[in-house]
């Protein structure tokens, strides 16, 4: 049985910081892409940023520069840093690896 475990959401002033962290099993985190996606009040799900097996990242524009997605592999661990966080960036964030969610954490950016 596949389970990611997600944890870090909050509720944070604008421009302040958080991390989130998914723990992902061993049988499916070395070999696959790791995902981060949000989902915001009345909008669609949307991709937010990626790391391959190589390392290799990708952001989408609204986050480009603000996002850090990173994986610790002796943990089997995946991150997103999120820096200078904005009240747009309010969504449940998710982490999905191939058909696996985990159950979405919670971050509000509200003063």
């Amino acid at each position: 049985q596949v389970q990611l475990v997600e944890s870090g959401g909050g509720l944070v002033q604008p421009g302040g910081s958080l991390r989130l962290t998914c723990t992902v099993p061993e049988s499916i985190f070395a070999n696959n892409i790791i995902n981060w996606f949000r989902q915001a009040p009345g909008k669609q799900r949307e991709l937010v940023a990626f790391i391959t097996s190589g390392g290799s990242t990708m952001y989408v524009d609204p986050v480009k520069g603000r996002f850090t997605i990173s994986r610790d592999n002796a943990k089997n661990t995946v991150y997103l840093e999120m820096n200078n966080l904005k009240p747009e960036d309010t969504a449940v964030y998710y982490c999905r690896v191939i058909q696996y969610w985990g159950q979405g954490t919670q971050v509000t950016v509200s003063s």
